[in-house]
């Protein structure tokens, strides 16, 4: 193939894939850079596109556009499209926190109360991430009542390795949790201050390595401990879980009131214990109510993330140690965790992609 050929081809092919757009952000592909690589070999062509998250529920829509952008063009042959993904960091609401080595991305997951499966919602959507192929971490702040060791099956003591903490691992989720270095019988008896500190060691004195995203399962409520940690830990993006009766969504406002106060976006509403699906007949009963969590989200400008529906498989799997999206991915809820962690990846690609992106394209003819 001739120089000038591969150069029409290339401007071409530019051209036409200028209109389609990542769903997400509604930019252009061309413009954020996300097409990676075009390649004509062998009478084909190889058009390399790289995601913002790892669970985009956009591919088939993106490549239905793209195929249907390069309907007019000739001369490329079979069109092959090569995915990928990269997770982009979004930075911190606060301007004054200081970022966490290597981690892209810090996530609070949080509740106004005890008792809505705050740390139920915050193993899933970890495991969820990590299980589309990110690099995920899950930082247990729920000090005084620490759950997350159970919930993920991990045991023991973490290692120290040139005077930082290493994580355990279980799922291909790094973990910290006080409940690795406490007597399991015994509570923790500090006082607010103490606990502050604590996190920020957790946060600063681990070796994280590099993470796309740090889920971090915040205690309940909205008090001295809750503003602190929300005021000192570098956080992206905040997640509300509650449940749809009154007395969880009133509380629930709170604590979103309490991150737009500390200036951290709010990624939305996760509504669990949506309703009770019967194993018996699958239909599903509201016990809690129902429609509490889509109100709260539409009053306050949110996203409702997900619905959480209940199933016994969750309480199994929170007891024996193995996450819904594992333990029964082909449930109803794992898949409602996953749709809400793709959320949660989609609200930070677009906290991520703000400013115009100038065009990496590469067109060879091999």
């Amino acid at each position: 193939m001739s120089q000038s050929h591969v150069s029409a081809a290339k401007e071409q092919v530019i051209d036409l894939l200028r209109p389609v757009v990542e769903p997400e952000t509604g930019q252009g592909m061309v413009d954020l850079g996300l097409v990676k690589d075009v390649v004509q070999q062998n009478g084909s062509t190889v058009i390399s596109i790289e995601m913002l998250s790892p669970l985009s529920p956009h591919q088939e829509k993106i490549e239905r556009q793209i195929r249907a952008a390069l309907t007019p063009a000739v001369d490329l042959g079979d069109v092959q499209i090569d995915w990928s993904f990269r997770v982009r960091s979004s930075g911190t609401g606060r301007s004054d926190a200081q970022p966490i080595k290597g981690v892209k991305n810090a996530v609070a997951v949080a509740s106004g109360k005890g008792g809505v499966g705050k740390s139920t919602v915050a193993v899933n959507i970890a495991t969820a991430l990590a299980k589309g192929g990110a690099s995920v971490g899950l930082l247990d702040a729920d000090v005084y009542g620490p759950s997350i060791p159970l919930m993920m099956g991990a045991h023991g003591r973490p290692l120290m390795r040139e005077q930082r903490i290493v994580p355990l691992e279980a799922y291909g989720v790094k973990l910290m949790s006080i409940g690795f270095i406490l007597d399991p019988e015994k509570a923790l008896i500090w006082r607010g201050p103490l606990v502050a500190q604590l996190i920020t060691q957790f946060l600063n004195d681990v070796d994280w390595g590099e993470l796309d995203y740090l889920i971090v399962d915040l205690p309940p409520g909205t008090g001295d401990v809750q503003l602190t940690l929300a005021q000192k830990i570098p956080i992206s993006g905040a997640v509300i879980v509650t449940t749809p009766q009154e007395v969880a969504l009133a509380d629930a406002l709170k604590g979103l009131k309490m991150f737009e106060e500390v200036k951290t976006p709010v990624l939305g509403i996760i509504e669990n214990m949506s309703g009770f699906i019967c194993p018996s007949c699958n239909e599903t009963h509201h016990i809690f109510s129902s429609g509490g969590g889509m109100r709260i989200a539409m009053e306050n400008g949110v996203e409702l993330l997900g619905q959480i529906p209940i199933e016994p498989g969750i309480v199994t799997g929170g007891d024996t140690g193995k996450p819904a999206v594992l333990a029964d991915p082909d449930s109803a809820t794992a898949q409602a965790f996953t749709h809400a962690a793709a959320r949660v990846a989609g609200r930070l690609s677009v906290e991520a992609i703000k400013k115009p992106r100038k065009p990496m394209i590469m067109f060879r003819s091999v």
